[in-house]
């Protein structure tokens, strides 16, 4: 067979022939290589195109609701920090102390005597909302115990459609 010889084992008397290997060239991996054709990368290109133009604009066109919403989980969040700091002392900040209160211990007006070491937030600074404006807190609230808010896209009290404030009384 082309010059290549048969070989024969012996296994527990019995002789049998063993097949040849075949000699594999570089050639031979070439033509056997596996991938993806062209039109098969094509068709996967097309079809996450089709996509994007779907679902693209959907999420394109609410960013503002989406920051409004995650304005009220903020609003959720500084809240629960709020009752906890009054669970502890028995009072909430001051308007003056502020939010800062939560992650720092007041030194002056009401001050704490069993401030939580470490503060009631998981961050070390007060958060911002998502249009970088500071959250708005009065004690006493005039709408509740406290008020807390955010005053929007134009920063600026009151307002209407994407402008409108975001307050903890109007939450559900």
């Amino acid at each position: 067979m082309h010059g290549i010889k048969k070989r024969k084992n012996v296994l527990n008397g019995k002789i049998f022939a063993v097949k040849p290997r075949k000699i594999v060239s570089p050639s031979d991996f070439i033509k056997r290589r596996e991938g993806f054709t062209l039109i098969e990368i094509m068709v996967v290109v097309v079809i996450l195109g089709i996509l994007a133009g779907l679902i693209v604009p959907r999420i394109m066109s609410r960013p503002e609701e989406a920051r409004r919403t995650k304005t009220a989980l903020q609003i959720r969040s500084l809240e629960s920090a709020l009752k906890l700091y009054k669970l502890d002392n028995g009072v909430y900040p001051t308007t003056e102390q502020g939010l800062e209160a939560l992650i720092k211990k007041p030194e002056s007006g009401n001050v704490p005597k069993k401030w939580r070491e470490g503060g009631y937030l998981e961050s070390s600074k007060i958060p911002k909302d998502p249009w970088g404006n500071p959250f708005v807190y009065l004690l006493p609230g005039e709408h509740g115990e406290f008020d807390l808010s955010s005053y929007a896209r134009d920063g600026q009290k009151s307002g209407e459609g994407d402008d409108e404030d975001i307050n903890n009384w109007e939450l559900e």
